[in-house]
């Protein structure tokens, strides 16, 4: 469907548009559900888990995520055709975090294999693992040669060494999971907090060569430094995975998370961050993880997960 056609026995646009001469498409109106034969465009796929936060000793919540997520995007403004599914969600019953992890990577790889960018709706950031798995999935026996870039927008290097998988532990998974396809472990984090992570944290980053930014380090002004510097990185990979954390986001921008930001990084270099990945071509998967809608005020943070949502699914004209 692109935003010219009409949806059946649904209002479009929202009550106070009626009355426009001209369109009014939102989100809503032109999003489809996933059929057996859809192709291309992208997939909102939600991951309603919030088990890996609760094994981290962080603030329950985020499995209520994806629904509050959908609700404020649904109602954005499209300007143009679109093409954009609804996958629906992988819910983690009970404590079953793994096999939540492996149906988020069983539904990431079938999206992928039809040629459809999934990008999934957190949820507490242990959707990182089931994405990331997910593309290994898709990739088969090509994994070992495939160059991956794992770019993380995060006050936390989440390289935890805790008996069972959690929030805290993914890209320590990722790393491990790579080693055992004998492929190299590409890992740049963004908006790294040195107070949030301890010493051994920062040891085990240097041990695995991850390249990062402090939060303090990033400033608006050096956007397009940064920008540059990652567009090389991206330039030396084949497929990018990209995961934004919202706590690396000010506390005054995204309080509805476990972990809120004291400093963190501002809007704009965030989003300037995921324009140059989308502007390479070679986004595989992208995730956004850690809305908490228990802790969020007036729903200021859907709002800003919504819009990365939109960044991330919808091409800009």
């Amino acid at each position: 469907m692109s935003s010219q056609e009409k949806p059946a026995s649904r209002p479009v646009g929202l009550p106070g548009d009626q009355g426009e001469d001209g369109p009014v498409w939102r989100v809503k109106d032109v999003i489809r559900p996933l059929s057996d034969d859809a192709t291309g465009g992208s997939a909102l796929l939600g991951f309603a888990s919030d088990e890996g936060v609760r094994r981290n000793f962080g603030r329950v919540g985020a499995a209520g995520g994806p629904a509050a997520i959908r609700e404020i995007l649904s109602r954005l403004a499209v300007h143009g055709p679109i093409s954009l599914y609804e996958a629906g969600d992988v819910v983690c019953l009970g404590e079953d975090l793994e096999g939540a992890q492996e149906s988020l990577a069983e539904k990431v790889a079938g999206l992928l294999d039809r040629g459809t960018r999934p990008v999934v709706l957190g949820g507490g950031h242990e959707v990182a693992y089931g994405s990331f798995l997910g593309l290994t999935k898709h990739l088969r026996d090509r994994m070992g040669s495939t160059k991956i870039l794992v770019v993380n927008l995060d006050a936390h290097f989440d390289l935890r060494l805790a008996p069972r998988p959690n929030s805290g532990t993914p890209f320590r998974q990722i790393a491990e999971l790579c080693s055992s396809h004998g492929a190299e472990f590409r890992y740049i984090c963004f908006g790294i907090s040195e107070l949030a992570n301890t010493t051994a944290l920062f040891e085990r980053a240097k041990a695995l060569d991850v390249e990062y930014w402090l939060d303090e380090e990033i400033r608006p002004d050096q956007v397009d430094g940064l920008r540059s510097l990652l567009e090389r990185r991206i330039a030396q990979a084949d497929l990018v995975y990209l995961t934004v954390d919202l706590d690396v986001l000010p506390e005054a921008v995204a309080p509805g998370v476990s972990a809120p930001a004291a400093r963190g990084v501002p809007l704009d270099v965030v989003e300037g961050l995921v324009d140059t990945v989308l502007a390479s071509g070679k986004l595989a998967v992208a995730d956004i993880a850690e809305y908490n809608p228990l802790l969020d005020r007036n729903g200021q943070t859907a709002r800003v997960a919504a819009r990365l949502a939109y960044r991330l699914a919808i091409p800009r004209n």
